[in-house]
């Protein structure tokens, strides 16, 4: 990390002692880890809202037996390769699958497509990771 800078910051007793708790629940080594991550996320979700290039990951729950399901998230991702990046099938049990959709793209682009895979007869559920390229934080 290049030009390391501290920096005082003033809070609340009761807050600060609740971020203590949340980051020793989340096994953060000292506050500032936590304070960066905090700070990434706020900049990712920025780059989501500014438009630019962003990456992340759809993540799907089906049953593969549901009538047409495979034939309709194949053919949507075939028209959406100008944003998948990578697919990754995942046999859960005998009824169940498991898909990851690694995205990268105008971050309308990745929503959409993750609300169109959301909307599909059979899907039992769906989420959007949304992160970064890197480039920008």
């Amino acid at each position: 990390m290049s030009g390391l800078v501290r920096f005082g910051v003033s809070l609340d007793s009761e807050l600060l002692r609740k971020f203590d708790q949340l980051i020793r629940e989340k096994n953060y080594s000292n506050r500032s880890e936590a304070f960066r991550d905090l700070i990434r996320q706020e900049l990712v979700a920025k780059e989501w809202e500014a438009g630019g290039e962003v990456a992340g990951a759809i993540t799907l729950i089906y049953d593969h037996h549901h009538r047409e399901l495979l034939n309709k998230i194949t053919d949507l991702q075939h028209d959406s390769q100008h944003v998948i990046i990578s697919t990754q099938h995942v046999h859960l049990d005998h009824n169940n699958c498991l898909e990851i959709v690694a995205v990268r793209g105008k971050p309308e682009d990745v929503k959409r497509l993750a609300e169109m895979l959301r909307s599909i007869k059979g899907i039992k559920h769906c989420t959007l990771s949304m992160s970064s390229t890197g480039k920008g934080i």
